[in-house]
C-alpha cells in the first residue's frame, strides 16, 4: 500500500495511490499520515478499505512529504563501504549517527535551496524507513516488527557546512528543503527485504550514482535495533539509512556541486521516484 499526502505545504491531505495509480482522498477516514496511523493496526484498518470508494483526487496535486509530525529523523553515515572511501574515511565499526533538523522537510519534488555562501552543495539518494512502533532496547531480530514502511530521502548535504566548519554535521544537513521524503510511503508489507533494492541519482540527466541496499555496512535490522540503545524510536520518527557512492563530492577527476538551476531526479526500486530543481536561496 502506498500512502502520501498532498496539497499545498503545511496544509497537506492524506491520500493513497490506488492500483491505477491515481491518488484516493482519506480526508474522511484518517486525518494525517502519522501517529496511530502508522501501526501496525492502523496500517490494517487502511489495507481493508475498498480504494475505489474513496474519492478520486483530480488533477495533478503537488505531493508533500509522505509522513507528517515526524519527531525524529535520525542519519547514518557513512554506510557503504565504497562511499566510505570516496569520502577518503575509513569503514565504520559502527554505526555513525547524526541528526537532520525536521525543518529540513519538504516534498519530493519540491525545490531544493542552495544556501547563502554555499559552493559545496551534494546530493545522497537514500533509503527512508519509518517507524510504526515505539522501539527501546530492541533486537535486531524485532527490529523489521517496528518498521511501518519505507520511503525515498534525497539527503541533501552541504559540504562546507558539514566537514570544514566547526562543530557537527547537523548544520551542513540542516538547511530548509535540504530533506525530501516520498513520494509515498511504501507499506513494510509491500517491501519483503529492504536489503534488496536499487538506488540511483541522476543531475541533468547524467547518472550519478547507482547502487543497492544489499552493500549497506549496517542493515535496516542493525540500524534500528542500534539507535534504540540510544534513543527511544517514536511512531513517526524517519531514519535515513546511508548513500552508496557518486555523490558530488566524490567525483573524478575533481568533486561536483550543485549550482541554481539544475535538477536532481531520484528513486529506489518500488518506492517511487522524485524530482528537484535547485533555486538559490
Amino acid at each position: 500500500m502506498k500512502l502520501l499526502r498532498y496539497g499545498p505545504s503545511g496544509r497537506e491531505k492524506p491520500g493513497l495511490m490506488d492500483t491505477e495509480g491515481k491518488i484516493r482522498d482519506l480526508g474522511d477516514i484518517i486525518s494525517d499520515i502519522a501517529g496511530d496511523v502508522l501501526t501496525d493496526a492502523g496500517i490494517a484498518k487502511l489495507r481493508d478499505l475498498d480504494a475505489t470508494s474513496l474519492p478520486l483526487v483530480e488533477g495533478e496535486p503537488r505531493i508533500g512529504p509522505c509522513v507528517g509530525g515526524v519527531g525524529k529523523f535520525v542519519c547514518i553515515g557513512l554506510n557503504y563501504s565504497d562511499h566510505a572511501a570516496e569520502a577518503g574515511q575509513p569503514v565504520p565499526t559502527e554505526p555513525i549517527v547524526f541528526m537532520k533538523a525536521t525543518s529540513a522537510i519538504c516534498g519530493p519534488n519540491d525545490n531544493v535551496e542552495i544556501p547563502r555562501g554555499s559552493v559545496k552543495t551534494d546530493w545522497e539518494v537514500e533509503l527512508g524507513v519509518v517507524i510504526g512502533k515505539r522501539a527501546k532496547y530492541i533486537s535486531e531480530s524485532e527490529a523489521l516488527d517496528h518498521v511501518a514502511g519505507y520511503c525515498i530521502v534525497n539527503d541533501i548535504s552541504e559540504r562546507e557546512f558539514q566537514s570544514e566548519r566547526l562543530g557537527q554535521w547537523t548544520k551542513g544537513k540542516s538547511h530548509d528543503s535540504f530533506g525530501p521524503i516520498g513520494p509515498w510511503l511504501v507499506t513494510r508489507d509491500d517491501v519483503p527485504d529492504p536489503q534488496k533494492l536499487d538506488l540511483w541519482l541522476e543531475v541533468d540527466g547524467v547518472r550519478r550514482q547507482d547502487g543497492n541496499t544489499d552493500t549497506m555496512i549496517f542493515g535496516v535490522a542493525k540500524i534500528i535495533s542500534y539507535l534504540s540503545h540510544f534513543m527511544t524510536l517514536d511512531i513517526g520518527d524517519v531514519i535515513s539509512t546511508g548513500t552508496p557512492p557518486g555523490v558530488g563530492m566524490g567525483q573524478k577527476p575533481a568533486p561536483i556541486f550543485l549550482k541554481p538551476g539544475q535538477i536532481m531526479k531520484l528513486g529506489v526500486d518500488g518506492l517511487g521516484e522524485q524530482e528537484q530543481t535547485t533555486v538559490q536561496a
